[in-house]
């Protein structure tokens, strides 16, 4: 089988040159070609001998693959369809919004975590993705220039491929690869706390937790991650890092009626988060037959927005993007 050179790092494509007797600089070469000029051939590699590329060919390929299918919403969301492994497709989610451009990416196909408001949760785990399947969301896209971020948002959770999602924000962010603040990558994670431990130590990527729910037994009747790395563990282990600096922490809450929106759970959550320098994104729940939940009324949402932000938790309301399409939080699927 032949090695797709996207996604490789500096180190990899070294390795893989000294297996084959190129000299040493040819790996930052490739890099160069890879991820500065992203040419989708190697024959494009000029500056590799012929000899080089003859090689290369024979044990390698880019692994650039173009999406198979575009929708647009009426607010100007695209939501694209990527083939991946065999005969699988995931979701990955455009959203322009004034001057700033965000890419909302997938790093599985389907989840194991098995959310119960989550369409891509109830859909299974099919696999996960390479660190070049991951890259090839944003190279291979029309908008891939005017991305100004990232969020490991969309299909599957990064903590359950965590080498792949820290292969790929590395080429995000070195000076071999793109170059990248880290600031402009976000990566979310319903709380395995094992990988969130090595995210934390080897990544200053922003961290964004889905909480959802700050009663442990409620939040369990959802999250089934609950009852294997409950959330006051999470917020210990967060406790341990300084927040203070350019890493940012926030909480995504998905607002439920009836059921997480009251000023109760308003109080249980600043009593969670007390202490952490941190924001909460609330998040409209967008209903979907799947899940047995109902939207929260924007009277609600309000005053639990309201509560937070008077108690000293920066609160914020996340708009609703591609809703008509199913891009929306909780709707990917890679349905073909």
């Amino acid at each position: 089988m032949k090695v797709n050179l996207l996604g490789q790092t500096l180190e990899q494509l070294q390795e893989l040159c000294a297996a084959e007797g190129f000299p040493r600089f040819t790996a930052k070469q490739l890099c160069g070609w890879l991820y500065d000029k992203r040419v989708d051939s190697i024959d494009s590699m000029t500056n590799l001998s012929l000899a080089q590329r003859a090689r290369l060919n024979e044990i390698a390929c880019i692994g650039r693959e173009t999406p198979v299918r575009c929708q647009v919403s009426r607010d100007g969301t695209k939501k694209y369809l990527f083939p991946v492994g065999d005969g699988q497709h995931i979701e990955t989610v455009f959203i322009p919004d004034d001057d700033r451009a965000t890419l909302c990416v997938s790093c599985q196909v389907g989840c194991k975590m098995g959310c119960r408001f989550c369409v891509t949760g109830q859909q299974g785990f099919h696999g996960s993705l390479s660190a070049g399947d991951i890259l090839n969301q944003l190279f291979s896209i029309p908008e891939f220039e005017q991305l100004t971020n990232v969020v490991f948002m969309g299909m599957g959770e990064p903590m359950d491929n965590l080498d792949a999602v820290l292969a790929a924000t590395r080429v995000l962010t070195a000076p071999w690869g793109l170059g990248w603040s880290p600031k402009r990558i976000t990566v979310s994670t319903v709380g395995l706390i094992p990988a969130l431990r090595r995210f934390l130590d080897e990544s200053q990527c922003h961290l964004a937790v889905s909480l959802h729910n700050p009663v442990a037994a409620e939040r369990g009747g959802m999250m089934p991650v609950e009852r294997a790395y409950p959330l006051a563990d999470v917020l210990a282990l967060l406790r341990r890092y300084d927040w203070s600096g350019q890493r940012r922490l926030s909480f995504e809450y998905t607002m439920f009626r009836g059921l997480n929106d009251d000023t109760l759970h308003a109080q249980k959550l600043v009593e969670a988060l007390r202490g952490l320098d941190c924001r909460v994104n609330l998040i409209r729940f967008h209903e979907s037959p799947e899940a047995p939940y109902h939207t929260s009324t924007p009277t609600a949402i309000k005053a639990f927005q309201d509560y937070l932000n008077r108690h000293g938790i920066i609160c914020t309301l996340r708009a609703s993007r591609g809703q008509d399409i199913d891009a929306a939080c909780g709707l990917l699927a890679g349905k073909e």
